[in-house]
């Protein structure tokens, strides 16, 4: 960690692709959330919780890279598996162009915060 009054180590590549990654995949999940609503029914309610969850992880976990948290990893690690949740429930509804691209999305997201889980920040 950087001492006070010296700066922060430049960011990695890897780190600003994940970083990039995960404020696209919270975009889409907010976007697919406003597109669940307008729908409604029991099955949306479901990917509901899932989109929430995904949502605010990615936010979290592209703000704590961003400041260099001594949490990142683990936070990378939590993004990972609330994306995956969230492109599996995204998938229970194949014929939707709207979840497939979330799902997409979360897969793409969930792979870079798996790579960054276990890097120092």
């Amino acid at each position: 960690m950087a001492q006070p009054g010296t700066t922060m180590p430049a960011m990695t590549k890897q780190m600003q692709d994940c970083i990039e990654a995960c404020m696209n995949c919270h975009s889409i999940c907010e976007e697919t959330m406003s597109s669940c609503m307008q729908q409604g029914g029991q099955a949306q309610m479901q990917i509901m919780r899932a989109l929430m969850d995904c949502s605010e992880t990615t936010r979290m976990c592209a703000d704590m890279m961003m400041r260099r948290s001594p949490m990142s990893g683990e936070m990378c690690a939590m993004c990972a598996k609330a994306c995956d949740m969230c492109a599996e429930a995204c998938m229970a509804m194949p014929d939707d162009p709207q979840l497939m691209r979330c799902a997409e999305a979360c897969r793409r997201c969930a792979e870079m915060c798996r790579a960054m889980a276990g890097v120092r920040m």
